[in-house]
C-alpha cells in the first residue's frame, strides 16, 4: 500500500461491497457493468467517495489476484491478508489512473466524458444537460436536467446520433420525454 501522491487523475471504476473470505479477499461492484474490465488493472486506489478531508487521500494497492464472480469481481490486494483487513475496505470507492483505462475506438466514449454536456434532439430541441448516470444490467441511463425538469433517457445506440465537443444529439421515440416528466 502507498499513497496516490502525484499520480495523474484518478477515475472511479468500482466500489468495495463486502469482504469475501478469511484470506482477505474483497468483492467489488464494477461501475462499467462489465466485470472483466477490472481484471486488467494491477494497481488500484481506494478512498472514501468524495473525501473533503485531504488526510484521506487515496491509498494505492497492488492486485495479487482477480477473478470474476457473476456480475462482481473478487480481488486479493497486497497487504490485505485477513477478513478483518478486508472489512475495513467495505464501502470504499476504487479508482485507477486515467492512463490505465482501456483505449477507445473512434465511435466509443466513457460516460464521464459526456457528463455536463448539452443534450438536444435531432430536430434541435434542447432537453438539458447531462447531470449523471444510472447503470443497470441492460443499459446505461442518462440523467438530464433542465430548469425544474429531470429526464431519464436510455443510452442505447438507436437513440445516440452524435457526441460532439459540447453536446450530445439524440433521436428519441415520440412520447419518451413526456413520460419522464
Amino acid at each position: 500500500m502507498s499513497d496516490a501522491g502525484s499520480c495523474k487523475e484518478l477515475v472511479p471504476v468500482g466500489k468495495v461491497t463486502k469482504a469475501h473470505s478469511i484470506r482477505g479477499e474483497i468483492k467489488v461492484h464494477p461501475f462499467s457493468g462489465s466485470p472483466e474490465t477490472m481484471l486488467r488493472y494491477r494497481e488500484l486506489f481506494l478512498a472514501v467517495e468524495r473525501a473533503e478531508d485531504s488526510s484521506s487521500a487515496p491509498a494505492a494497492y497492488q492486485v495479487e489476484r482477480a477473478r470474476v464472480q457473476k456480475n462482481a469481481v473478487l480481488l486479493q490486494l497486497k497487504g490485505c491478508r485477513d477478513r478483518n483487513a478486508a472489512e475495513k475496505l467495505i464501502g470504499l470507492q476504487i479508482s485507477v489512473r486515467e492512463d490505465a483505462l482501456p483505449k477507445l475506438k473512434s465511435d466509443e466514449f466513457y460516460l464521464r466524458d459526456v457528463d455536463g454536456k448539452l443534450v438536444k434532439t435531432e430536430e434541435g430541441r434542447i432537453i438539458g444537460r447531462i447531470s449523471g448516470f444510472l447503470t443497470n444490467s441492460s443499459q446505461d441511463v442518462l440523467r438530464v436536467t433542465a430548469a425544474n425538469e429531470e429526464y431519464l433517457i436510455p443510452l442505447v445506440p438507436e437513440f445516440l446520433l452524435a457526441v460532439e465537443e459540447d453536446e450530445v444529439t439524440l433521436s428519441l421515440p415520440p412520447g419518451l420525454l413526456e413520460i419522464n416528466s
